[in-house]
């Protein structure tokens, strides 16, 4: 069975790996030039992997430019596979291969179709969540499911990094399985049921400003929402310096602290706790973009020079 993989980012290096280590090799890889990596917060290299198996590598800005499908269309592909791939292909793009064009989706399609799913789902609370490979189609993460999985979280305590890392283990696991299938010319297309349909907007960095008003618990889901691979909850000193926090607990000493939203109750080594709107308190345990923390009784968000 011929195929072509394209992508450009973490899932993509895992999935890529993970198939040919099952001997499953593209004939092509499409991916980003190294020059636009910056689209991607979670960007990866595909080419050490794709020379490791002597696969043909082109880069495009644009999969669904003519000289792109054309370097597709002439490996004859069956499948075409776009996984952590940010752009729509169009109807040209999904006519090239026989069988059609196989995506994935962090989530329990149709719920949470969309951008910024992972994010998402821990600001949402969710806490039963799905991985699916689906069929391109004309929509955003509308096609026929090819291949699910679904596993549990605590969504008061899991990190973005860590539930990345949880799509990467199902990603791995569903797709060299689904290829052995499809080989064998079983090829699943489920239809998708519309009546459970949600749709995620897309979120940009600057979505990540703490509001300290709010209570602490949203604060708190926020840092551990948008950190690493993405670009970071983050927050000002008086002096306009941005720290970005990707380390959070709740203040073990509770209801000990009192202040204003925002206000740095105490410091200790690199750690430092602030006030929430709701009188709780935070500590702030990692975080970056200043060589020391703020300063004790400042509040944060404020800028006063």
């Amino acid at each position: 069975m011929n195929t072509v993989f394209v992508g450009a980012v973490e899932g993509s290096l895992a999935a890529l790996s993970a198939i040919c280590e099952a001997g499953h090799l593209p004939k092509l890889v499409v991916t980003l030039p190294p020059e636009l990596a910056h689209r991607h917060s979670d960007f990866a290299d595909l080419a050490p992997v794709a020379e490791r198996y002597d696969i043909p590598v082109h880069y495009t800005r644009k999969s669904d430019a003519p000289e792109t499908i054309a370097a597709i269309a002439a490996t004859d592909p069956d499948l075409v596979l776009v996984i952590g791939w940010s752009q729509l292909c169009g109807a040209t793009f999904r006519a090239v291969p026989k069988l059609g064009c196989v995506g994935f989706h962090p989530s329990d399609l149709p719920k949470l179709r969309g951008r910024a799913v992972v994010p998402w789902t821990i600001l949402l609370g969710e806490r039963d969540v799905g991985a699916s490979l689906f069929w391109l189609g004309e929509g955003a993460d509308t096609g026929p499911i090819a291949a699910k999985a679904q596993f549990t979280i605590d969504p008061d305590t899991i990190t973005v990094r860590e539930l990345y890392d949880r799509h990467l283990e199902a990603l791995v696991d569903m797709l060299p399985k689904l290829l052995t299938r499809i080989a064998t010319g079983d090829v699943p297309r489920v239809p998708q049921d519309e009546t459970g349909a949600t749709t995620c907007a897309l979120r940009r960095p600057e979505d990540g400003r703490i509001d300290w008003s709010a209570p602490a618990r949203d604060i708190h889901r926020l840092i551990r929402a948008v950190g690493p691979p993405y670009p970071g909850a983050f927050t000002t000193t008086t002096d306009g310096t941005k720290l970005v926090l990707t380390g959070v607990r709740y203040t073990p000493r509770e209801g000990y602290f009192i202040g204003m939203p925002g206000q740095v109750q105490a410091i200790e080594g690199r750690q430092f706790t602030v006030a929430c709107g709701d009188g709780v308190c935070i500590d702030i345990l990692d975080w970056s973009g200043a060589e020391a923390p703020p300063k004790l009784h400042t509040c944060l968000g404020r800028v006063t020079t």
